[in-house]
């Protein structure tokens, strides 16, 4: 099994229960300064360690990069999560790309009858689509 795993520069939080808005489930959060043990840097440190969102759509977890570290979060990389149909993936894409980029806009092509990708206003890149019809 392979779950998408994203990296913030201090708005994981922030990120993750927008994400819970559009996308529902449970959200678990761990503060690097709640680590057992936690090393100097990361005592008063309250960005995220680890969080994880059980949504309907599947499981996507996160963190804010550890204090002191360089980061490039989401480089060319995106979340492709399949929409119900296509009133659900309008919802999903309209939902992400409010206060983001569009990269394509929401709508039938040849491949299925809802497609839409975006960067969202944290910088993750997103495919939103619908499973084409199975002909038969």
């Amino acid at each position: 099994m392979i779950t998408t795993y994203l990296h913030f520069e201090g708005h994981c939080e922030e990120a993750m229960h927008f994400y819970q808005s559009i996308l529902g489930g449970t959200l678990d959060l761990m503060r690097y300064e709640d680590m057992p043990d936690a090393p100097e840097g990361f005592k008063a440190s309250k960005t995220i360690m680890h969080s994880a969102l059980m949504s309907p759509y599947g499981d996507l977890m996160a963190s804010d990069y550890p204090p002191h570290m360089d980061s490039r979060p989401q480089a060319s990389v995106s979340v492709s999560l399949e929409a119900k149909n296509v009133a659900d993936g309008r919802r999903i894409y309209g939902a992400l790309v409010d206060g983001g980029t569009p990269t394509q806009e929401y709508g039938a092509t040849f491949f299925s009858p809802g497609f839409g990708m975006c960067v969202d206003t944290y910088g993750t890149s997103w495919i939103v689509m619908v499973a084409p019809a199975e002909h038969g």
